[in-house]
């Protein structure tokens, strides 16, 4: 049987670290020696039939939760705010100098956090014009849009629909007030229901929340009554994620410095099966699972943002410690805000670290983030890679598959419900040796 899925905790508890893959190689890989391979890849043109995507990072939250591990800032001025936003078209600006853009528009939008709703409609209407007259968006498939349901009122959320929102994501986590307010979140439960039904009267397109199993404090009937309320409020699609809890997060540093081993939330067998459990509860009134973290109502439902970039789409992301993927090498930017505004201010491009794959690199990327989706297409892989991927990772499908967290057959992989609810820790049995047994970001 192979390493990486023996070494699953014996005792299931959650420790300080990565769990959720979202990348390959890791991140800690990456390195600054390395940017100029960023700065060539961005000076080439783009690879034939590559779509492009935009995302913006808004580092900016009225609280920072005690699980967050992103890059974010509270207690900031419209003024910060602002010189934020105008260093990210600054750096927009730069980039639409570069070959790799190629004459495309993006097919996708994606404004991510932080708190993207923490923006005031003024500076909303400020940001997606400048962005839009620099390259513009009227051609995107799906535009991506986060939300903390406090920050909502109904007149933004209008305003949020007008900008051509076709996504509307609420970070609900829990309705249970002591939870929130124990986990260092800002919104309250009628915060939920409120934004909600705004957006509901709204129209958007898409509604989506986003549930976490195993907060600080949660129980077996809170769990219950949240994947309960979620039904009732049918969304189009429910997001669930399982508690981590990575190095750079409050939690961690309160492990730390009493002592403490495992994080004070539940083990990842508790995890496994509350999440098991939801989406089973959600099959039951309609809903498809259609990865490791999503049911959705209409199974035609599509993700372009992470479709695309799971399978190589180029990525070019806007603002502080942001990650990119362009031409084949991974990027970031600077990690905090003063490096980042004075890089832009040089007329710089404010990339940190990278790293260039291989082509094996690549195409295990790709691999192990399709396995999330829980299907594998072996045509796929042998089409764009040339790689039979049965004959390639024979050792792991073969302890996968006696552990019965694998299917296979003559055109696809396909896990479990048990296997796509561990999917994160299966998936470094997938890595090159070297990437192994090393801390992931």
């Amino acid at each position: 049987m192979s390493k990486a899925v023996e070494e699953t905790p014996q005792d299931n508890k959650t420790r300080a670290g990565n769990y959720f893959i979202s990348n390959y190689p890791p991140y800690s890989f990456w390195t600054p020696d390395r940017v100029p391979e960023a700065m060539a890849a961005l000076n080439r043109p783009p690879r034939p039939d590559t779509p492009l995507g935009i995302y913006l990072h808004t580092p900016f939250c009225r609280k920072r939760c005690h699980f967050c591990y992103f890059r974010v800032y509270t207690g900031v001025n419209s003024k910060q705010v602002n010189t934020y936003l105008d260093g990210a078209i600054k750096e927009l600006e730069l980039y639409a100098r570069q070959p790799f853009i190629g004459g495309r528009k993006p097919t996708f939008v994606y404004f991510g956090g932080g708190t993207p709703s923490f923006l005031s409609t003024r500076q909303l209407t400020s940001i997606t014009g400048k962005m839009k007259a620099v390259l513009p968006w009227d051609e995107a498939e799906e535009i991506t849009f986060e939300c903390e349901p406090g920050t909502l009122n109904e007149q933004k959320l209008k305003f949020i629909k007008e900008l051509g929102v076709t996504r509307l994501s609420l970070g609900v986590e829990n309705y249970d007030a002591d939870i929130l307010e124990f986990n260092g979140r800002a919104h309250r439960a009628v915060e939920i229901d409120r934004a909600y039904e705004w957006a509901q009267a709204c129209g958007f397109p898409h509604i989506n929340i986003d549930l976490i199993a195993g907060m600080l404090n949660e129980t077996p009937e809170n769990w219950r009554n949240c994947v309960t309320k979620a039904i009732d409020m049918a969304p189009d699609s429910v997001t669930i994620y399982q508690m981590e809890i990575p190095y750079n997060t409050t939690i961690y540093q309160r492990m730390k410095e009493n002592g403490e081993i495992a994080a004070p939330v539940a083990d990842w067998d508790t995890k496994r099966r509350w999440a098991k459990d939801a989406f089973s509860e959600l099959e039951a009134n309609g809903y498809t699972v259609t990865s490791a973290t999503t049911a959705v109502k209409d199974p035609a439902t599509k993700f372009v943002y992470r479709d695309k970039l799971w399978e190589g789409a180029d990525l070019m992301s806007l603002g502080v410690a942001s990650f990119s993927h362009v031409n084949g090498t991974h990027y970031q930017n600077e990690h905090h805000m003063d490096g980042y505004l004075e890089r832009l201010e040089r007329d710089e491009l404010p990339i940190y670290r990278a790293l260039t794959p291989t082509n094996e690199e690549l195409m295990i990327r790709e691999l192990i983030l399709q396995f999330k989706i829980g299907v594998v297409s072996l045509g796929y892989f042998r089409d764009k890679f040339g790689v039979d991927v049965t004959d390639r990772f024979a050792g792991q499908l073969m302890a996968m598959t006696e552990r019965g967290v694998l299917e296979t057959d003559d055109t696809q992989l396909r896990l479990t419900r048990d296997g796509l609810m561990q999917v994160d820790w299966l998936l470094h049995d997938f890595f090159l040796e070297k990437h192994r047994n090393q801390r992931y970001a």
